[in-house]
């Protein structure tokens, strides 16, 4: 952020929030909070958080928040809905590492994993009932999405159906629909206009979108994201860069493909991974990402000018800069 006042005030907002975060974890017994806190201990981007904070800022800019209290909670809704769904991605990828540490199922095993994210989930339900009807509509729906996405993603794609349509779908649901309610909810919170609600809500589904493809794409190129490299394709997942591999006419292309949806031994993961991190279909999978930033760029131009906006334009920045 260029903007040295608007940075420290979102910066206190987010030391706030993250605060608040391992406070609101705290559950009955020391070994339960300990689990419930161990991805939130790991760090993260807090990427839905600031989505939240900086969109509540859009007419603020770097004054204080009239009330931080309701942006602090809705900040809350979405990282615990995100955290608490990471816990049960974690189990039914059989992961191994986590934000960079040991992931919960392989500390905590796999039925403590899920009923922690079970916990995370509720304490999530309780803080968005504080703030209002509106909130919890948005949010069961936005669960239900999430939740739809990830049956989708597990059942497989329908016989008939377009694979890759079939994916940009289970993106949506997964993650994009939680990034795009994180805008909303700070919109709401603000008090902005329902245009602009409406225009945070397109913007956070393409910058969700953007996001979920670019993340696909470093589970294969980057040893660096925290994660096992290789995740997806361990998970018989095809991401994007798998997808592109039936469209480049290639034979070669075509039977790696189908090697990998008939599934991958452990030994051969590795070397499915170095094939295609120098494959032209990378290339091309930066460019989906490209383009899924530039249309968040072109919603944002209509939401109110200022330092909030040109901040929201600097995360898409980074997901460019990210992409190499």
């Amino acid at each position: 952020m260029s903007d040295d006042a608007f940075a420290a005030a979102v910066s206190a907002d987010l030391a706030r929030i993250e605060e608040a975060l391992r406070r609101v974890a705290i559950a009955d017994s020391p070994f339960a909070t300990a689990a419930a806190r161990h991805i939130i201990d790991a760090g993260g981007k807090r990427f839905r958080p600031l989505l939240v904070v900086l969109a509540a800022r859009l007419g603020v800019g770097d004054g204080p928040l009239a009330d931080p209290a309701p942006v602090d909670r809705a900040a809350l809704v979405v990282e615990l809905t995100h955290v608490a769904s990471l816990y049960h991605d974690d189990v039914m990828d059989e992961a191994s590492l986590r934000r960079g540490v040991e992931a919960a199922n392989l500390r905590y095993g796999n039925t403590v994993s899920i009923l922690v994210g079970d916990y995370l989930f509720a304490r999530a339900s309780s803080i968005v009932a504080t703030l209002g009807v509106d909130y919890v509509a948005r949010q069961a729906a936005t669960f239900a999405e999430l939740v739809q996405g990830q049956i989708a993603e597990t059942h497989g794609v329908p016989v008939g159906d377009d694979p890759m349509a079939h994916y940009l779908s289970v993106l949506h649901g997964k993650t994009a629909s939680l990034i795009a309610t994180s805008a909303v909810f700070g919109g709401m919170v603000a008090g902005l206009a329902p245009a602009h609600v409406a225009s945070l809500d397109a913007f956070g589904a393409r910058l969700g979108m953007a996001f979920q493809l670019h993340d696909d794409l470093l589970d294969i190129v980057s040893d660096a994201s925290g994660k096992t490299p290789g995740t997806d394709l361990r998970a018989g997942v095809a991401t994007l860069p798998v997808l592109l591999l039936t469209r480049t006419g290639d034979p070669a292309d075509a039977a790696l493909f189908a090697r990998i949806r008939a599934g991958l031994a452990v030994d051969e993961v590795d070397d499915v991974v170095q094939q295609l991190r120098h494959h032209p279909v990378i290339g091309l999978a930066r460019s989906a990402v490209l383009d899924e930033v530039s249309a968040a760029r072109a919603v944002l131009a209509t939401l109110p000018d200022g330092p909030a906006r040109d901040a929201l334009d600097a995360v898409c920045n980074r997901l460019v800069d990210r992409a190499d």
